[in-house]
Order: structure tokens, then sequence, then C-alpha cells
């Protein structure tokens, strides 16, 4: 019997929680659409545009996942509460731990689709999107084709001036620190690129030695540096943390640790993601503890209303302090984890109220 009632349950919220992420999709999409509009040029015109949106769908929705699933519970739970089968179940025996047990299962399906969503869909899309933009609206202009970067291994900077997609680098500056972080010596290669052993191949090299006796200038028309900085690492430097996976922040803190780099924003972003999806779990709960209150008896509307409020403060919250995690220093666990901590009070808190 609680399989069949877990079932049921779990067929009304995930109904309910696709049909508000299609309906916040469809506004986010059109908001979306409308802010490209202005970036149009070179072969970016309106079909690009509206590819672009579309591709971007499938992060928007991991973003908006926390905020659905409330919606999403509290209109399917409530509709269950409304016509009495709630109290019905409770009736039968079902107490509020087993009905919590049975609405976590829902949760952790959204969880595990969430998690699916934010790995494997969402970022590698949103990063073609982002190149395709990129290469479309400056394809007659190979100049603007491409993207500066600074990397660092150990006690070398490199500075790329032109990174396009096939991973050529055009001009390359490197600067040589000494033990005391001195410079010690700078190099500028004309052309530059990663061969296919992940060696970098550096075209006319002019160096420039820093030594105590003097200036010493070296110049190779082709030399070969090995660097602890492959294709995939440079990719990752290139890419906004919004559209990398979770795999590939790790990566790309682990190498910003080991070289003594500030790592904080990409350890907000990492944070922030686990939090999120664990949040998705926590809200069909939430909304199980306000159907047994006054949203029982009443409509629709004020279910959605009181989803908005939540799921619109939540979001807030978690900008909010992410941002000004990073501008004050703080922990990125903690303040990633934060609204959901508080999310997770008033849950337990609201269901131990219910008799």
């Amino acid at each position: 019997m609680n399989s069949i009632l877990s079932q049921y349950m779990m067929r009304m919220i995930l109904a309910s929680t696709a049909l508000v992420l299609v309906v916040l999709l469809a506004l986010a999409g059109l908001f979306e659409f409308i802010a490209e509009l202005d970036d149009m040029r070179g072969d970016y015109q309106t079909p690009r545009v509206i590819l672009y949106t579309f591709l971007r769908l499938p992060q928007l929705a991991f973003e908006m996942m926390p905020v659905a699933a409330l919606i999403g519970s509290l209109l399917g739970l409530g509709s269950l509460a409304a016509n009495g089968e709630i109290i019905v179940m409770r009736s039968a025996g079902l107490s509020i731990r087993k009905l919590s047990g049975m609405v976590a299962v829902t949760g952790f399906v959204l969880l595990v689709s969430t998690a699916l969503l934010g790995e494997f869909i969402g970022p590698p899309l949103d990063y073609f999107a982002r190149n395709m933009r990129l290469e479309a609206r400056f394809d007659q202009d190979d100049e603007r084709l491409g993207n500066a970067t600074w990397v660092r291994d150990g006690p070398v900077i490199l500075h790329l001036e032109r990174v396009s997609p096939e991973f050529e680098f055009g001009s390359l500056y490197m600067f040589l620190l000494n033990d005391r972080n001195g410079l010690s010596a700078i190099a500028r290669a004309e052309n530059s690129g990663i061969d296919d052993d992940d060696q970098w191949v550096l075209e006319n090299l002019h160096e420039t030695r820093f030594e105590d006796d003097g200036v010493q200038v070296v110049e190779s028309s082709l030399a070969i540096e090995s660097f602890d900085i492959d294709v995939e690492l440079l990719g990752i430097s290139l890419v906004k943390p919004q559209s990398l996976s979770g795999e590939g922040l790790m990566t790309y803190i682990a190498y910003l640790e080991r070289n003594s780099l500030d790592s904080r924003r990409y350890e907000t972003e990492l944070w922030y993601r686990i939090a999120r999806t664990t949040t998705v779990m926590i809200m069909p709960i939430l909304a199980l503890a306000f159907v047994f209150g006054s949203l029982r008896t009443g409509g629709a509307g004020a279910r959605l209303m009181i989803g908005v409020v939540i799921g619109l403060g939540y979001y807030l919250a978690s900008e909010v302090l992410a941002n000004s995690g990073q501008v004050f220093n703080f922990d990125p666990a903690v303040i990633a984890w934060l609204p959901s901590a508080l999310l997770a009070i008033v849950t337990v808190t609201a269901l131990s109220r219910i008799r």
C-alpha cells in the first residue's frame, strides 16, 4: 500500500514540477532571446539567436530547478490536500514521518535528475552555445576571434594574446620568476601552440634574461617547452565557471591552489552547485509541511504565491550571499550552504509542529 501511495504522490509532484519548469523556461528563454537581440552582428542573426537561446535552456533549467520543485510540490501536494486525500492517508495510519519519507523519495528522484542536468547536459551545451555565439559574431574579424588569458605554472607566468577554439595561441609572453618572486627573464614568441604530446611549440622566441652581471638576449626560431598546462586545463581557464562541469571545477581549483592563486570564485560556484542540487530534495518536504496548514483549504493561487515568494527569496539570498562572499572573503562552503541550511531548519521546525 505504501509503495502505491508513494508512486501516486511521486506522479503528482513530478507532473506539477515538470509543468512549472516548462513555464519558467518559457519565460527565461524569452528574456534571454530579447537580451541577445541587441548583440546581433556578423553571422549572429535571429536564427542563431534562437539556437543560442535553446542551447542555454538546460543550464537555465538547472538553475531554476529548486524553485520549480517547490512550486510544483506545493501545487501537487496542495491538490491532494484540497481533495482530502492527504487526510485520508493520515486516517489510514500514515504518520508525518512516513509521508515525509514518501515525499523524500520524489525529492531524491529530482535530485538525481538535477545532478545529471547540471553535470552532463547543461554545462557542455552552455559552453557550445557561447562558442557558437562568439564565432558567429566575430567570424569576419580574426583579430577579435579568440580570448586572451593568463596562466601560471609554478615560477612561469604565460600571457596568451589570442586563444582560438583550435588552441592556436598567436603571440605569447612568458615571465619567469626567481626564488624571491622577482623577475628573472621575459620572453616573447611570435606564434605558439600545443602539439599532440602536450608540448608547447614556440616559434621565433626572443628571451631576455636578467643576470647578476648584466642582461642576456637569446633568440630561437623554434623552441619546445614542457609546462604542466595541457589543452584541457587551458580550455577550462577560458570557460566561465557556470559552463564548467563539477569535474572541471575541481580540476581548475586544484590547479589554482597548486600555483597559490585565488580559487574562491570557482570554489563558490562548486559549493553553490552542490547546495542547489541538494536543496531540490528539501523542497518537496517543505511543501508537505505547508499543505498541512492554511494551504490545505486554499486555492492553487495561494499555493503558487507561497511557492514564488519562498523560491524567489531562496534564489535572491543565494545569489547575494555568493557574490558578497567573494567580495568579503567569506568561506565559500558556508556561504553556499547557508540558504539551504535555513530551508532545512524551517522544514524540520514546520513538520515538528504538525499533529
